[in-house]
Order: C-alpha cells, then structure tokens, then sequence
C-alpha cells in the first residue's frame, strides 16, 4: 500500500509521528484517500450479497414508489455523479502523468459504483416490501464518519486551496448527510397491508433493529411506535388495543408448526430407542429398572434441549456474540482509564490525547450498553419464543396423552409445567452463558488486578472466597428459615383463613368471629417472628455484599503497601483497581444463580420431557366405518385403562342397531363409564375390534363446562341455529334457568361452572351433545344430577322414545329405574363383564344380576343446589400518593425520619472513604515510598467499616418498618372482612379474599420493603456520585442538572407504562393457564366431538396475546436502559472532559475518583428504576388490602352501654312486626309483612316450596341479613338495639351444613374455652358421640382435617348438635338441619331435641315432613307471606297447601 501511495506522490499509508506524537494530530494523506474511502465500499461490496438472499427469503409485498423513496434515488444519483465528475475531471487534468494519480483516479469510481450498488439495493427493498433498513442505515453511518476526517482536514486548509474541489467535497458530504437522515425515516406499507399503531414491530425487517433504535436515536418506526406506546401509558391507562400485533415469526403458529415436526421425529428415535432396551427390561433386578427409568427420563430432557437448540440457537448464537463484544468494551474501559489518568500525571502530555481519551471512553461506554441491550434483547426474543414452543407442544400433547400417562400427572402439576417450568427454561436462556463467561470475566479481573498489584491480588481472591460462602451460609439458613417455619406458619394462616372464609356463615351464626381473629392473628405472629429473623440475616448478607467493594480493596491496598515500603498506591493503582472491583462483583453476583438457574432448568427440562414422551391414545384403539345397519359394535373386546394394568372390562361383545336406546346398569365400580370410553378409544385396547360408525357426541358423568357464556358452551364451535338453539334449551330444561340467570344464555359462566348448580352444569353439557346432531350420542348418567321432575322431563323431551334424538343411537348409562322399561336393550355390567343383555320384561323375568340392581338403588335421591358467585373483573388501579401516604403513615414519621438520615450517614462514610483514598493517592512520593501508610489504612478501614454498619443499619431499619406497616395493615384487612355482612362474601368469590391475604400481603411484607431498600441506597449513592463529580469539576453542575431532568422525565414515563403493561400481562396470563386447566379435565370431551384443531387454535390465540402484552414490556425496559445509560454515559464524559479541561488545577486522585464514580452512574440508574418500578407494581397491594375498608358493614360486635341481662332470653319469645326483609337493595322483599307471635317453650316447623322463603326467616333471628322494614323482638327485646355478639350467642342454630375446622374436636365445640370438660363430654353423650369420641386415640384432642374430612357426614351433624347442646339456649334454630342425612342420624337428632329442648322455644325449617308432624304449630310459607298458620292436625283438615305437601309426602 506505502508503494501505491508514493507511486501517486503521497506519502506513507501510516505516519505516529503525524498520528500519535504530535500536538497536532492527523492522517496521512494516503489514509485518507484509501482506508477512509475504501472501508464502506468493502462492507457495502461484501454484505450486499448475503443481504440480497435475505431479501429474497422474505418477500413482505411491494411497495409503491413514495416521495422517500425518489428522494433516496435523487441524492444517489447526484452522489455517483459527482465521483464520475471527479474521475473525468482528473483524467483530463492529469493525462500526461495518469499513472501517478492512481489513488486519486480509483477512489471517485470505486464510491461511484457502491452508490449505484445502494441505490439498486433501495429498489430491491421496495420490491421486496422492506420498510425501512439497517443494512444502508450502518453503511452511511460508516461513510459519513469516515468522512469526518477529510472535513477536518479540508476545512484546516481553507477554501483557497483548490475551490473546486473544497466545494465538491462540501456538497458530497451534505449529500450523504442527508441520505443518513433519510435512512432514518420508514417508507409507507406494502400494497394491500394497512399500517396502524398495532402493527409496528410486525414490520420490523430484523433483530438488528434494535441498534436502529440506539443509533443517534433514528427516527425509525419501531421506536415511533414504542414512543407513542410509551406516551399513550403515561397520559391514560393503556388497553389490549393499544398493543401491537406480534411479528409472524414469534406467532405461536409459526414456531410450532415448524417445531412439532422436528421432535416427533425425535421422539420417533426415542421410541425406537427405548422398545429394543425395553425388550430386555423385565430380565434386570429392581435397582437397575429404576436406573432404567431415570436414564429414559434425562434421555428425553436432552431430547427436547437438542430440539429446542437446533430450532432456536443460531439466533441465540448471535445474542452470544453480542456479549463477547460488550465484555471486550467493559474490560477496556479500565484500560483507558489507566491511560487518562497517566496524562494526568504526565505534565507535557498534550491535551488533544486527554479529550481523546475521554471520547474514547463514552464511546466504549455507549457501545457496551449496545451491545450488552441487544444480548438482553436477543435472549428475552428466543425465551419468549422457547416459552411459545414448550408451552404449544405440552398443549398438543395434552390433547393425545392416554389415560394411564394422564394418571401419573394431576391436573396441577400439567397446569405447573406450562407456568412454572417454561419459565425456568426462560432464565435459563437469558443467564446461561453467565455459567462460562463468568468464570472468565473473574479470571480476567483477577489477571488485570495483578498487573497493577502484583501478589496482592491474592488477598482480594482470599476475601472473595470468604465473603461470597458466608453469603451462601446465610442464603441457607434464610431458606431454612423462610421454608420451615415463616412458610408453615403462613401456610397455616392461609389454610385458617380458607376455612373462614368456608364458613363465615357459621362463624356469624355462632358469633364465634372473635375466637378465629385471635387464631389467625396467633400465627401472623409467629409468622412476623420468623420474617423478623429472616430480614436480620438478609441485612448481614446485604451489608457484607455491598460492603464487598470496600472490603476486597481494603485487602489488596493493605497487602500491597505492608509488603513492601516502595509499594506506592497512585491514583492509577488505586483506580484502575477500584474500576475492575466493580466489574468483578457482577460476574460474583450472577455465577451462583446462574449455576442454579441452569440446575432448575435441566429438572425442567427432564419434567417437560418425560411428559411429552409419555404414551398417546392410540388411533387403531377404534375404527370409523360408514354408516350402514349398526352404528356400534364391539366384538369379544377386553380393555384396560394402562397396558399393564388389570383389565377393566372383559369379554365384550356389543351390537347396537342404529336409532336404538341402549341402557347401561350396573353397580358402582362395574364399568359402566368404562365401556362408554371404550367405544371412544379412551381405553387400552388389549384383544377384540371396536367400530364406531358415524360422529359421536359425549356426556360425561361429571359435566365439563367450559369458562365462556352458556351460548358458547351448547354450541361449542358451531354455527348458531337460532331454531334449533331454542329446541335445544327447550328440550334440556333450561329455558327457566335462562331467566333466573343476569344475562341470560350471555351469561359468564365463571371457571368450572362456578356460577352453575350441578343440575345446570349436567343439563348445559347434555345440550351441547343434543345440540351437535351427531350419529351417536354417549351419555354417561346425565340424569343423575337433577331433579326427578327435571330429569323426567330431560327422558321425555330428549333421550325417550319420544324425544328429540329419537332417530339416533342412544348408550345411556343410568341408575334411574323409571326409564329402564323404554330402552330398547338394557346392558347389565358386573365386575368389568356383560352378565345378561335384554329388555326390561326379559331381564325381570331372569331375576340375575338386574333385578338386585333395581333392589339397590330404587330409593335414590339426589339434591342439587346452585350458588350465584360474582366475578372479579380486572380494574385499572391509578397509583397516587394516597397508597404511599397510607403506607408511611401506618409505619410513622418518628421512625421513616431517623432511616433517611441514616441512609445519608451511610452514604457520607463510603463518600468520606471513597475521598480519603484518593487523598492517599495524591500523597507525594518521598525516597520511593509514601509516609504514614499504616495510619492511612487504619483511616480507611474505620471509614469501610464504618459504612458496613451503616448499611446493616439501614436495612434492618427498613425491615423493621415494613413489618410494622404489615402488621397494621393485615389487623385492618381481618377486621374489615370479618365485619362484612354475609351478602359480602356472597357476591366476592373466596379466591379474591384468599389472594388479599396470601399474594397482597406477602407483596406487603417482602416486596415493597425490599424495592424501597433497593431504591433509597442507589437514589444515595447517586446523590454520592454527583457529589464526587462537583466536587472535583464544578462546572459539571451545567451538564448534571439537564441530565436529571432528561431522566426525571424518561423515567416518570416509563414507569407508568411499564407497570400497565406488567397488569396487562398478568390479566392475559390467567386465561393461559384457565384454558389449559379447562382442556386437560375436559379433553375426553373436546376429542370426542373432534375440536381438537379448534381448541389449538384458541390456545395459540391466548399465548400470543399475552406475548403481545409481555413483547412490548421487555422492548421497553431495554428502551429506557439504552435512554438512561446514555444519560450515564454523558456523566461519564462530562467528569472525563472536565477534568481534561482542568488538568492544571485538578490532582490525578480527585480525577481517578470522579471518572471511576461517574462510571458507576448508568448502573445505579438502571437499579432505581427498576427498583422504583417494582415499589410501584407492589403498593398496588397496599390499595388492595386497604379495598375493604370502604365496602358496608355489619353492626356492631357488641354494644357497651347495653343493659342487656346476663341470662337474656329466659323465656325464648319470639315477635315478629310487619317483619319484612331483602337480600339487596333494589330487589325485590323476600319477606313482605310478617307478623307472628311464638311462645316460649313452642315448637314451630316452617314449610314451604323452594324460594318461598323459609331460610329468610332464620337470617332476620339471626341478624345476618337487616331488616327492611318492621321489627323482631325477642323476650320483648328489639334485636336491633342489641349488638350482634350478644343476640347471637345467646341464641342457637343447627345449620344445613355441618361446617368443622381444622383444629381439635374440642376447639370445634367450644372455641373460647367457656365451658369445663365434663360439660363437653356431657354434650357428647347427648349427641350419641360419647362412644365414638372415647375410642379416638386422642379424645377430644382428636385432630378434625379440613371441613372436618376425616368424620362422616352423619358425626358432623351430630358434632353440630353437641354444640346446640353446649350452649343450651332458650332458642334453637334447625335450617333443615336434616337434610343431608340419612335416616338413622335424622331419628337420632330429632329424638335428642324433643327431650333436651324440651323446655326451650324451637323453630325447625323442615325438609322431612314427618319431623314435624308432632310440632305446636306449622308455619306454611309462600312467596314471602304466611299462607297458612296452625297446628299440623289442623292444617290437614283445611286441605290447603300443607295438605297437599303431606300428601305428595305420602303423610296422608
């Protein structure tokens, strides 16, 4: 090249003398006209190729010619011509000595010809529908800067020179100048695609642009978008509309569709694999099976990594390379630092090199942050698609897995695998390559550290290996801590209030509401107790960490200079040091969690992968068949429900004619829901061939019911028939269950048919096979979950001879013997086998198997009952100050005021240390070493220490605090809700509450302390790095100031956005995991009606909406990095150049300390809005806690003043006046005009039909629901001037349901300890208990589970007795108390309170007639009014509506 350049008279291509060694710098004329000119050409010439494929690959449409688009073409034309220009102008100028202007000839004509390349390559991307594009972007970027240095040069020399060419090259540069900004602006759509604010990251061409958004912040669309994202957040509350759409490659459609063929082909080798290994299974011990199966299990984790890394790594690949680039950049920032701070020392150095310097450390600063956001950004695009893909595949699988793999796994654990695991396999993206570049970066530090301390090094490689184990120690303990005792007892205030909130109605009947708050506030207790301890070690761990610093520099500094007298610490060792310290910690910090987060993700990994290589439902299980004489036939089939299990059913032969009814009996456990699933190939086919011929729609024996209207569910996919519709409902009873519910057939129904009685759900399930008009309708006992009347009408209108599937092919199971006589074949099945086969009359006559069946189950009943819940909805929370001022105000400004002088006393003694060392690095040298060095460490391990306290300090503080705020606002929470009116926990689902006290309150205790500990010590150190910089540039005040602003202003709008989108993501989340919990429990029924593409394509639709909402979060985070670092990064400069600027007055100490601070500053940034963002997202909990503070109220507990006397009621009158009673405002009075008077010692039954109001009365006693009009008085005392505590203690109810709780059978009995042992034992006896009670291994401190699980349904009712019992009250209350059971207990209870309330007042809301036919009078209500009143002989002799009760009773 130096031959070329002389041959045209320049001189050599590099000259350090006209370069580096000079006052003047600059480049050779030969550099100049070559290297400048040549390096954009050569990446434009290489690149454009590779380029051109990938336009080829990805045809986006065309785009028509736009004014953008002439323009670009316009200046690229002027552009190649004025190289044109310049070649003929030298040719002519120079054509006798042509060949030693070579240089000059080559260079127009080389730049000539890559313009005429960039402008054919602009049409291509129109053509090829290319919006806009980083490839031209960097390659004007690179002509311009490489043209930077000829401008200089040009505009040094003056304009006199040579004019032509001065101008030409002017003109040349404003040209590319303007192709630049050009380049910055996206052209319009493609035909036919509409561009809107949903559409914008769609259209971006590639990952790279990213770097479109950081370059000089480019006007690109992409950061368009996410700006007018960003300012729509923070002006109003953003919605699911304001998101764009996904780009099609991160679409779940096109990640699956291409993954799904990649791992069956690997499960096929698998599979293949595993059937030779299998062969010889059986001939090996015990041990070694086991062996067997965990090496199958690991197998197919590494299966599924190999299939994931072949889809998605070479783009991953590229995120790596990234990192390498930012590590590079990072590690060289110290290095120039070293350099600014030898000019520093170096009087005669000139200054051109310290601005160098301080350039070239913004530079490196702003191309770490680069390159470090495109890593993060890279990794959260293949995370976020790795999530798309696992999540797809396990979707899919759940669709096929057979029964026996279906039974190893609960619906949880699946549910687990799509929440939990695909999750750690987005970490484990995201931190993996810390696992080996970690190591590396600290092996890096360690070397760089020696360089400048020599052995020294070892003694912070010593601390390191001290402090970074004793953090491991107290991470264990807090685990064991948090784990083993504050879990438990939170565990079991959670499980306490569960029960609760269970039975809040019995806690309110009994007033027993006090005894549980103290319950519940015991363990909130203990719980604070063991969160006390846990935050104390957490202050040590955090202390000791962030002391690291100071404590690894303290060891290397105090070795370095006891070594040796003439170890010197200059502001360069010192520094340098403290700059690669810092570096150090990060690497330190992420190994650990990195090793873990890889450990979980290979456990993932190993899950995800044994369940989807678990076995599937084979095809072959049945065949399909044309229709034709019988549509199924089973012949001599036997079936089990794994292949290795016993059969289920055996020697079936089977052969229904088409259009029959075929019934199925049998007893429980026969295999009557077994057969069903056999002719849907839901079983194990051993031997035998089913066909089924024709579509199916099946019924299962417990209704599936999707969380989607009612419409939604009957139709399920199908077009609406608006006549058939209303056949359907018609026919299936639901028409008056229509009008009941808010929305009719609109109506919500909430997840698992929340809001539906089990008749409904039943009746809702069978219309939706009614509705499909299948061939053959499989109906696993529909009719036992309604009425009889119900499901006579049910038989009648839909599955009878006369109903509307008469034509079709009916297999009913049923226990229901009036329909038995109009099947047309009734199958009988016992212990998994057909016994007899037959009509009605033929099985009769034979007196088998059947006829002991009719025998058994001719008296069942079965009751259903509905309970309306509401349904949360999702609300916008507006965080304004009044959440923290309810925070802060519950924690006290006597406390909050010493935390923040102690937070700036921390702070002042790192700044204190951090400047006492830089006064040692100024120190002078005198013979070789400096003077008093022993001294100077002592100082500066006073001042470290010191902060170390400090730090400890703070953060217990804070702790301490959070705890107190806690305590309050969890006591406020239990008493708001325990004070709620019963019409409160009716229309709130328990979940919601459950979340308050489990999720708010954890946020509340962990969280928003540890955000605030986070935020207040980086929001500190900040306010220290500023300080540093003043105080050695105060000048930098005018730079520090805008950039606060700038941030002030970036991050306020970040924060608001980025918490809304956080909501937005959370609220799309649910629905994920809803519809896979809906699919796992119904995905017999989704295959049995062949929706299974239907139900794929529902769940791609709620993963990538809720990619839709998380996408633009974590592109906004890397958004307000790359804006803030920049900030940063200009502090950096800011310091950099100041202290270039003051040299003469400023010391290389006070200039090492302020540069290596300031580089500190995009970090600390980083960290306060991250931690300001995470206080913001959790004091939303605060708000939700605090929610119920405002919703109505019961009335008091008890009132003080009350001259109530002790032994009130002594008579048990009971008067009621113009009583009248609603549920809700607004609604109609479910009482109207009640006036009775019931004397003491009476017994009263109440009777009435469902809804007539009878329960009504025992809520008005009782006080749970107020009155509306009228009044009660009890003993002559109004119940409304009494508290609620003292109206109902002293009186009692045996409710429906018999609630226990968790805790000692003692405790369910009397849980505030006011009556003796023998007092309790006596009421066992009179409850028939005493026995059973007796024989349990702990007595009365037997342990009831749960909703007293662990008792039959019968002890619990006689449990509930003993209580009535116990308290012996002049009142009782029975709410058909009865009910629920069987006959035997019923005569117990009824017998037990003729004789022991024989003297007291009772009121029995009767289900079983016959209880009360021995009653004083019999209350007959209808509609709200008293219809009939008078004693049971009496009212059968007036033939009114109790007679016509009795009757239908079979009474009379």
């Amino acid at each position: 090249m130096d031959a070329f350049c002389r041959l045209s008279g320049l001189d050599p291509l590099w000259d350090w003398n006209r370069t580096w060694y000079t006052a003047n710098p600059d480049l050779t004329q030969c550099f100049q006209n070559t290297v400048l000119v040549w390096v954009p050409c050569i990446y434009l010439w290489l690149l454009a190729p590779f380029y051109c494929l990938h336009l080829y690959c990805h045809d986006r449409g065309h785009i028509q010619m736009s004014c953008l688009c002439s323009a670009k073409m316009v200046l690229g034309f002027l552009l190649a011509s004025f190289g044109f220009v310049e070649f003929f102008y030298i040719l002519l100028e120079r054509s006798q000595d042509i060949q030693h202007h070579m240089v000059f000839l080559l260079s127009p004509i080389i730049r000539s010809l890559t313009v005429i390349l960039a402008m054919c390559i602009i049409q291509l991307e129109r053509i090829r529908g290319c919006r806009s594009s980083i490839f031209l972007f960097l390659f004007w970027v690179l002509a311009v800067v490489c043209a930077l240095v000829p401008l200089r040069a040009k505009i040094q020399l003056g304009i006199a020179s040579d004019i032509v060419r001065y101008l030409a090259f002017f003109s040349y540069f404003t040209i590319q100048l303007a192709q630049l900004f050009l380049c910055c602006f996206a052209d319009q759509p493609p035909e036919g695609k509409i561009i809107s604010e949903k559409v914008g990251r769609g259209e971006c061409n590639n990952s790279l642009c990213l770097f479109t958004i950081i370059c000089l912040f480019c006007l690109n669309h992409f950061p368009c978008f996410l700006l007018r994202l960003v300012v729509k957040g923070y002006r109003t509350p953003l919605e699911a509309g304001d998101l764009w759409t996904l780009r099609e490659e991160d679409t779940s459609q096109k990640i699956i569709s291409d993954l799904e063929q990649d791992w069956t082909a690997e499960c096929a080798k698998l599979q293949k694999t595993r059937h030779v290994k299998d062969m010889h299974v059986f001939r090996l011990p015990e041990q070694a099976q086991l062996l067997r199966k965990l090496q199958k299990e690991q197998s197919s984790g590494f299966f599924l990594l190999r299939t994931l890394a072949r889809k998605f790594g070479p783009y991953f690949l590229t995120g790596t390379l990234c990192i390498i680039f930012h590590d590079a950049f990072m590690f060289a920032i110290p290095q120039v630092l070293s350099l600014l701070l030898d000019f520093m020392r170096d009087e005669d150095a000139p200054l051109w090199k310290g601005y160098f310097y301080a350039t070239l450390m913004f530079l490196l600063s702003c191309l770490q942050s680069l390159f470090n956001h495109q890593y993060m950004y890279t990794c959260f695009t293949v995370g976020m698609r790795v999530k798309t893909a696992v999540m797809g595949l396990v979707y899919r699988k759940s669709l096929v897995i057979n029964s026996s793999a279906r039974r190893t796994c609960t619906v949880g654990e699946i549910v687990n695998l799509v929440s939990a695991d695909t999750q750690k396999l987005m970490d484990f993206v995201v931190y993996f390559n810390a696992v080996w570049l970690a190591p590396i970066e600290i092996a890096l530090c360690l070397f760089f550290l020696w360089q400048h301390l020599g052995p020294s090094a070892l003694a912070g490689i010593a601390t390191v290996i001290l402090i970074f184990p004793l953090n491991g120690f107290i991470a264990k303990k807090r685990s064991k801590l948090q784990v083993k005792i504050q879990m438990k007892f939170m565990d079991g205030r959670i499980r306490l209030m569960n029960e609760i909130l269970n039975g809040i109605k019995i806690l309110k009947f009994y007033a027993w509401e006090k005894a549980f708050l103290e319950q519940v506030l015991g363990y909130r207790e203990k719980e604070l107790k063991a969160l006390k301890k846990s935050q104390i070690l957490y202050s040590i761990s955090i202390a000791s960490f962030n002391s690291s610093s100071f404590l690894i520099a303290f060891a290397m500094f105090g070795v370095y200079v006891m070594l040796d007298d003439k170890n010197v610490l200059d502001a360069q060792k010192v520094f340098v040091s403290m700059a690669l310290i810092n570096i150090l910690k990060t690497p330190l910090s992420q190994l650990p969690f990195a090793i873990s987060t890889t450990l979980q993700a290979v456990v993932s990994l190993k899950r995800l992968g044994k369940y989807l290589c678990s076995e599937e439902l084979k095809m072959e299980n049945v065949s399909k068949a044309p229709l034709n004489g019988e549509d199924v036939v089973i012949e001599n089939g036997t079936f089990s429900w794994s292949a290795e299990g016993p059969p289920c059913l055996k020697r079936i032969s089977v052969s229904v004619p088409r259009g029959s009814l075929v019934a199925v009996v049998g007893p429980v456990g026969s295999g009557k829901s077994s057969l069903l699933s056999a002719m849907l190939g839901e079983t194990e086919k051993r031997s035998g061939q089913v066909t089924v011929k024709g579509s199916v729609a099946y019924v299962p024996q417990q209704a599936w019911i999707q969380n989607a209207t009612v419409q939604d569910n009957i139709i399920f996919g199908r077009e609406k028939l608006k006549t058939w519709y209303h056949r359907v409902l018609e026919a299936c009873a639901l028409l008056p269950d229509l009008d009941i519910l808010p929305a009719g057939d609109a109506t919500e129904i909430g997840e698992k048919g929340l809001n539906l009685s089990g008749g409904q759900k039943q009746r809702v399930s069978l219309a939706r096979a009614v509705y499909r008009k299948a061939d053959v309708y499989l109906l696993d006992d529909p009719l036992s979950a309604v009425d009889a009347h119900v499901g006579q009408h049910i038989f009648d209108k839909v599955i009878g001879p006369k109903g509307v599937l008469r034509d079709k092919t009916r297999i009913l199971v049923t226990h229901g013997m009036s329909f038995l006589p109009q099947a047309d074949l009734i199958l009988v099945l016992v212990d998994g086998e057909i016994t007899e086969s037959g009509s009605y009359q033929e099985l009769l006559s034979r007196h088998g198997a059947f006829a002991d069946f009719i025998h058994t189950f001719a008296s069942t009943e079965r009751k259903e009952s509905a309970i309306q819940r509401g349904k949360e909805t999702f609300q916008t929370l507006v965080l304004l100050l009044d959440m923290y001022k309810k925070y802060f105000k519950t924690i006290g400004l006597a406390i909050i005021i010493p935390i923040v002088f102690l937070y700036a006393f921390q702070q002042g003694a790192s700044l204190a240390y951090n400047y006492w060392l830089s006064k040692w690095a100024d120190d002078p040298v005198v013979n070789g070493t400096q003077i008093d060095t022993d001294l100077k460490l002592t100082v500066f391990g006073a001042l470290g220490f010191v902060q170390g306290v400090a730090i400890f300090g703070t953060t217990v503080a804070i702790s301490i605090c959070g705890i107190i705020a806690s305590r309050h606002l969890h006591m406020d929470l239990l008493n708001n809700v325990l004070h709620s009116p019963m019409s409160f926990f009716e229309s709130t689902p328990s979940g919601n509450l459950l979340n308050r006290f489990a999720k708010e309150i954890d946020a509340i205790d962990c969280m928003v302390p540890e955000g605030l500990k986070m935020m207040l010590s980086y929001v500190f150190k900040l306010m220290e790095v500023c300080i540093i910089v003043l105080m050695a540039t105060p000048f930098a005040a005018v730079i520090i100031l805008p950039l606060s602003f700038l941030y002030a202003f970036v991050q306020s709008f970040y924060v608001a956005t980025s918490c809304q989108l956080r909501r937005l993501e959370a609220v799309s989340r649910s629905p994920i995991y809803t519809h896979f919990n809906e699919t796992v429990q119904g995905a017999s029924v989704i295959r049995a009606f062949g929706e299974q593409s239907r139900f794929i394509l529902q769940a791609n639709d709620r993963v990538d909406f809720n990619q839709t909402s998380y996408f633009p979060r974590f592109v906004a985070t890397r958004w307000l990095a790359v804006n803030l670092e920049f900030v940063g990064n200009g502090v950096v400069l800011a310091a950099a150049i100041l202290s270039v600027m003051g040299k003469s007055t400023l010391s290389p100490g006070i200039v090492g300390l302020a540069v290596s601070h300031s580089l500190q500053v995009t970090g600390i940034l980083s960290w306060i809005v991250r931690s300001w963002t995470d206080v913001e997202n959790n004091i939303v909990s605060v708000e939700r806690v605090n929610e119920y503070a405002d919703t109505p109220k019961e009335a008091s507990w008890s009132i003080e003043s009350s001259s109530l006397p002790q032994a009130w009621p002594q008579n048990g009158t009971i008067e009621f006046q113009d009583y009248g009673l609603q549920y809700r405002k607004g609604l109609e009075l479910a009482l109207k005009g009640i006036t009775l008077h019931i004397h003491e010692r009476e017994k009263v039954g109440i009777v009435g039909r469902t809804g007539a109001g009878k329960s009504s009365l025992a809520l008005g006693i009782f006080r749970i629901l107020e009155a509306a009009k009228g009044k009660i008085f009890i003993d002559g005392v109004d119940i409304a001037d009494i508290g609620l505590h003292d109206l109902r203690s002293r009186i009692t109810i045996i409710p429906q349901d018999p609630v226990l709780f968790s805790g000692s059978l003692r405790m369910n009995l009397d849980p505030f300890d006011t009556y003796t042992d023998e007092e309790v034992w006596s009421s066992l006896e009179l409850a028939h208990l005493k026995n059973f009670v007796s024989n349990l291994p702990d007595k009365l401190n037997h342990e009831c589970t749960e909703g007293g699980e662990n008792l039959s349904l019968g002890q619990r009712q006689l449990v509930c007795l003993a209580r009535a019992l116990l308290r012996k009250t002049k009142i009782l209350v029975l709410d058909e108390a009865t009910a629920a059971v069987d006959l035997e207990t019923d005569t117990l209870i009824q017998s037990t309170i003729r004789t022991q309330f024989e003297d007291c007042t009772v009121l029995t809301i009767a289900h079983r007639l016959n209880t009360i036919m021995d009653y004083t009078r019999v209350i007959v209500m209808d509609r709200g009014h008293v219809s009939e009143m008078d004693s049971p002989a009496n009212l059968i002799s007036q033939r009114g509506q109790f007679y016509r009760m009795c009757r239908e009773a079979g009474l009379v």
